[in-house]
């Protein structure tokens, strides 16, 4: 009896899996828009390489506003014709709905802890008075914003634990805003410190102000030009960014970027630069019975740790 209703339900589901095999077949999507070719080429020693497609580099013009519009709208036409979309998202939702909650941190009088109930697109930053008591809402990064696009990238306490320091981006951008919030009232201060990207905020030990690595604002392009030379500063609270201090720059290395942070007396600052790396791979000839060779970097990466004396 058991092996007939085994059969019968693989037959059932072999019948699904057909069924939705057939109709995948029957979707018909929309034409391709035309993609202009241009004449824009590079002379590189000699050697002309074509770039046709570099209009499409500058994000903030209207034609490519245009074509990626009509590119969205054709991929959106084909997805929502396929038949089991709504099944695996019901059961994407299913697995991923249970509670997660972060590992508590004391700072100051209070604990803090990211608790995240199911499905929020964000996790939550509760403050309670002890680990397992009952916490009350500090900070809900869902709430920055209508459309959900700004997300917290990180959070970081003075020593002293009456500020925070936020870093949040907009739209999956690597660009972040720092933001200062006074945590006995929850109410941001005006600091703000913009141009921040792979970095966040590094209290100094007497809780009067932070360490940071920014870049110069982009004079085009924000979210296509290559950045250079970024610099760590320190912002002191109350202060605008135009008056932040300039504590280090590399004039050298212009992909350099910086993870810095105080010594716990605040005399000395440490600092590990990190540099993209490049690598380049001699692939094998056709009659070659290896299949590939040992990579070598074509520029070099320092990651070293540096100090330099706080005056």
């Amino acid at each position: 009896m058991m092996k007939l209703i085994r059969k019968a339900v693989a037959l059932a589901g072999a019948a699904a899996m057909m069924a939705s095999c057939n109709h995948m077949k029957q979707i018909k999507h929309m034409p391709y828009p035309e993609t202009q070719r241009t004449d824009v080429a590079d002379d590189y020693f000699g050697t002309k390489v074509a770039d046709p497609y570099r209009w499409l580099e500058d994000d903030n013009s209207e034609a490519t506003a245009a074509w990626v519009k009509a590119q969205n709208a054709v991929t959106q036409d084909y997805l929502s014709q396929i038949p089991f979309r709504d099944a695996i998202r019901g059961r994407l939702t299913q697995l991923w709905n249970y509670p997660k909650e972060g590992i508590p941190a004391k700072h100051g009088d209070a604990w803090y802890y990211f608790y995240n109930d199911g499905l929020r697109n964000q996790s939550v930053l509760y403050r309670t008075t002890a680990p397992g008591a009952e916490g009350e809402v500090f900070l809900d990064p869902n709430t920055l914003s209508d459309d959900g696009t700004v997300a917290l990238s990180s959070v970081a306490f003075s020593k002293d634990g009456k500020y925070c320091a936020c870093a949040v981006a907009e739209s999956g951008s690597d660009w972040v805003e720092i933001r200062v919030m006074n945590t006995a009232d929850r109410k941001f201060t005006t600091d703000k410190i913009n141009w921040v990207k792979f970095s966040g905020a590094e209290w100094a030990p007497d809780s009067k102000g932070f360490y940071y690595s920014a870049y110069d604002a982009p004079e085009k392009g924000v979210f296509s030009s290559q950045n250079q030379f970024q610099k760590v500063y320190y912002h002191r609270l109350g202060t605008p960014q135009s008056a932040d201090k300039l504590i280090y720059k590399d004039a050298e290395h212009p992909l350099r970027y910086f993870s810095a942070w105080p010594s716990k007396d605040g005399k000395w600052l440490f600092r590990v630069p990190r540099e993209p790396r490049y690598f380049i791979r001699k692939f094998p000839s056709r009659n070659s019975a290896r299949c590939c060779r040992a990579s070598r970097p074509i520029t070099r990466s320092s990651s070293a740790v540096t100090t330099s004396s706080i005056t």
